[in-house]
């Protein structure tokens, strides 16, 4: 049979035959019933033929499929608009344009739908960007947001050959730039692009949100600060200059700022949300609590904050918050990321009512959601796993020693999430000696930049690069790394970086800082693979939403460590989470010997240590050790056969 091509599928359309294009477009799909494009045609013909009910089943199968296509939402706000359903096309509208900022035509709609409001202010603003952008940058922009990067790439840097000083094209390339994760290169573009327009504020809000993204926090609080000067009435300066606030510890300061945003705002739930996040942070759990009730009150569609109350790990939901929840369930279906966060709440809430089998069903549901909204190949991770391996042979190693910096600052506390980490960097930062940080991305940082801008095509830079560098070039990345940590310290002889994902790069590590302490925490396999499987993460675990993607990468984890113990003999200590909970002052004594310092008594009563915890443990580490964790995958042991088998194998 004839395939239709989606050209001719467009001539149609464009001709206005719209059930000539229906027919082509279903001969297409019995072909390929997943075919994105011809989906998204299929339903705009369904909408110009009146089919609403029909074009609403095609965009839900794309939603499915591509969650982040603002096209398919800017689709439902017509369908809802044709129907007489302003408030739910708007809702759709703003979707889209979150999705996708360049669709003009849900921009118009917003301006038209939303009456005189801040909504209608942005989308008066955006409508004039796009009007005065030019065509090209138009479509690098479209591009960008479709996640067709390459494209969007030869195009922007075609225009800049031709406009090198454009402004917009920098920044438009410096966002390509982050999406590649080459944030050197973005910072580098938004740095020459703000010397050439410095009033430029939507400039400024990049640069801003690069220097955070590179953990340049002082920077850019006072670029935030900066900003809020100059704009301070502009709500949008104020929640950014919050943010930093926040995130460089003036948590007083982040505090007064949101709950003035707030007092003006009454009815913007995500400000009640990120007042709550900085509450949990420094310990105050019932102001974190009240605040997320806030958020759901004003929008009880609104995902994150059912999940922030689960993911304090102590919170009880009544009845009431439940069946709000299911029946946001019922009706949500096409809002992806707050079906995510519902789901994953609602797995937490019949875990505590101790319904298993209602609370697998959640959290597998919730998983398979965010499988489809990731961009994770085992077999990639996996080759990355075995890179590694090759590059860091002992003879690599033997001539790698001696260089690099050689300050011992650092204890690196890394391997799986959810294997106790942040309980051993509570108890570690209890020392006198210790400051605890966060879950510092700087050494993935460090990867990016070394591994350059690389499409998936392309064989990776990375580690193999690190043969070319000089001992110098060594060590000023380990000099580097303590320049750009020393934000987060206090003042004591060492730091923790408790970012798990560092045991893909001990290699790395012991490179630039060969010094430096590295402690693996390790959990019971089950135990630990169940338990990353029901925590959702705010970014970075992409492998942890399908078991066989789990066991995968754990079994890459296992014998990559395996590798690094080989080639780094005596040098890293696996401490394990069962062994920390049965025996907590012999293993937390054998902790300190490895580091080389005395115990003191306040290690052995952690809780009692008052400092900002970030991670999903914040709770959790603030009460004496107990066995609640350690066998909890066993309520839902009938549900765990295909992890069991795949960790066997």
């Amino acid at each position: 049979m004839h395939i239709p091509e989606t050209s001719s599928i467009q001539k149609q359309i464009q001709q206005g035959r719209f059930t000539v294009a229906l027919t082509l477009c279903k001969q297409a799909l019995e072909s390929k019933p997943t075919d994105t494009e011809v989906l998204y045609l299929a339903a705009v013909c369904c909408r110009y033929l009146e089919l609403y009910g029909d074009a609403t089943g095609f965009l839900k199968q794309l939603v499915r499929l591509l969650p982040g296509y603002g096209r398919a939402y800017q689709e439902f706000g017509h369908i809802y608009r044709a129907r007489g359903e302003n408030q739910k096309a708007l809702e759709n509208y703003l979707l889209a344009v979150k999705r996708n900022p360049s669709l003009h035509a849900s921009w118009q709609a917003v301006s038209e739908l939303s009456g005189n409001s801040d909504e209608h202010t942005t989308a008066t603003h955006n409508l004039d960007y796009l009007k005065h952008l030019p065509k090209a940058l138009a479509s690098v922009l479209s591009f960008i947001y479709e996640d067709r990067l390459e494209k969007a790439e030869k195009l922007c840097r075609h225009f800049m050959l031709q406009h090198p000083k454009h402004v917009e094209g920098m920044r438009l390339l410096a966002k390509i730039a982050e999406k590649h994760h080459v944030l050197d290169d973005a910072e580098f573009l938004l740095e020459t692009a703000l010397q050439l327009a410095p009033e430029n504020h939507w400039l400024q809000f990049d640069y801003v949100n690069i220097l955070h993204h590179r953990q340049k926090f002082e920077s850019a609080y006072v670029q935030a600060l900066m900003l809020s000067e100059r704009l301070p009435e502009d709500s949008a300066s104020q929640l950014t200059l919050a943010n930093q606030e926040a995130a460089i510890g003036k948590y007083d300061d982040a505090i007064k700022r949101y709950q003035s945003l707030l007092a003006k705002d009454k009815n913007n739930a995500l400000l009640p949300l990120l007042l709550g996040h900085v509450y949990k942070t420094i310990g105050q759990q019932q102001e974190a609590i009240d605040c997320y009730l806030a958020a759901i009150n004003l929008n009880t569609s609104f995902g994150d904050p059912y999940w922030s109350l689960a993911n304090l790990k102590t919170f009880s939901f009544s009845e009431e918050l439940i069946e709000q929840m299911l029946a946001v369930v019922e009706q949500q279906a096409n809002h992806t990321e707050d079906m995510v966060h519902l789901h994953f709440a609602l797995g937490k809430a019949f875990e505590n009512q101790q319904a298993f089998e209602r609370s697998f069903e959640h959290y597998q549901t919730g998983n398979k959601i965010k499988r489809d909204l990731v961009n994770y190949d085992s077999e990639v991770m996996a080759n990355n796993f075995s890179l590694q391996k090759q590059f860091f042979t002992p003879e690599q190693v033997n001539s790698l020693h001696g260089m690099g910096e050689q300050a011992e600052d650092p204890i690196f506390v890394l391997g799986l999430p959810r294997t106790g980490s942040t309980l051993v960097e509570q108890i570690l930062s209890s020392h006198s000696q210790i400051d605890g940080t966060l879950e510092l991305p700087n050494i993935l940082a460090y990867v990016q930049e070394l591994n350059g801008r690389k499409f998936k095509r392309t064989d990776a830079r990375y580690p193999k690069v690190l043969a070319e560098l000089s001992a110098d070039e060594l060590a000023h990345f380990g000099q580097r790394y303590l320049k750009e940590t020393q934000i987060h310290r206090k003042g004591a002889a060492y730091f923790i970086d408790k970012m798990p994902n560092n045991f893909r790069h001990i290699g790395l590590i012991k490179s630039i800082l060969p010094n430096a302490k590295i402690i693996d925490t390790r959990r019971e396999p089950l135990s630990c693979c169940f338990s990353v499987y029901k925590q959702l993460f705010a970014e970075g675990q992409e492998f942890s939403y399908s078991f066989d993607d789990i066991a995968k990468y754990y079994q890459g984890y296992v014998d990559l460590m395996a590798h690094w113990h080989q080639v780094y003999p005596g040098q890293i200590l696996t401490l394990d989470y069962e062994a920390l909970v049965a025996s907590p002052t012999e293993t937390i004594t054998r902790l300190f010997d490895y580091i080389g310092l005395a115990l003191e008594p306040a290690c052995l009563e952690f809780y009692k240590t008052k400092r900002a915890v970030r991670t999903a443990s914040s709770e959790q580490v603030r009460q004496p050790i107990n066995q609640k964790g350690v066998e909890q995958w066993k309520h839902y042991e009938p549900y765990l056969a295909e992890l069991k088998a795949t960790l066997a194998e």
